[in-house]
């Protein structure tokens, strides 16, 4: 089955950066409308359908107001996220291997310093990945289609590396609660 497209659904055009407004209003309106207590006296179908259309809003409204996963809907619904196809540019994971190397050390000998070495490290990437997309997140929705391709190449990437460092962090946390 294949995914719903939620931008349609709420009438809205695929962007990174949707109106948050624009949506609650559509997610609370829908809502009302579609809510099940309103349509009791509705034949069994027809409250079969309420229902769905219940989900599919509030499914809609959780992926589309969260940032992470909007954009994992976006690229998943492009593709762009195949299982076992998530490889990370060459450049980036030799950028992160001292960062993995000190996550190594840290397990078999916890260090303050080189925990915050490390998080100061990972917090610095972080901020230049987000400098880095942000014109491409915000600039998405105005792109011709022929200029999307190219565009959801780099927000790809982007995620990838985001997650990376994601999982970087949590191993740092791990490590923390330990010293």
């Amino acid at each position: 089955m294949p995914t719903p497209d939620y931008f349609e659904f709420y009438g809205l055009s695929e962007s990174f950066r949707p109106d948050a407004a624009a949506l609650k209003q559509k997610y609370y309106a829908l809502s009302r409308e579609y809510h099940p207590d309103f349509h009791a006296t509705a034949s069994p179908e027809k409250q079969q359908e309420i229902l769905q259309l219940a989900t599919l809003n509030t499914n809609a409204y959780r992926i589309l107001s969260d940032t992470d996963q909007r954009m994992a809907y976006i690229l998943n619904r492009h593709g762009l996220l195949e299982e076992g196809k998530q490889e990370l540019p060459g450049e980036f994971l030799l950028e992160v291997m001292e960062l993995n190397e000190q996550l190594m050390e840290l397990e078999f000998e916890p260090d303050p310093a080189v925990a915050a070495r490390v998080e100061s490290a990972v917090n610095a990437l972080n901020d230049t990945l987000e400098a880095g997309i942000e014109p491409v997140l915000a600039g998405y929705e105005g792109l011709p289609q022929d200029a999307r391709p190219q565009a959801l190449a780099q927000v790809r990437t982007y995620y990838l590396k985001k997650r990376y460092l994601l999982r970087i962090r949590e191993s740092l946390a791990k490590f923390a609660t330990r010293s």
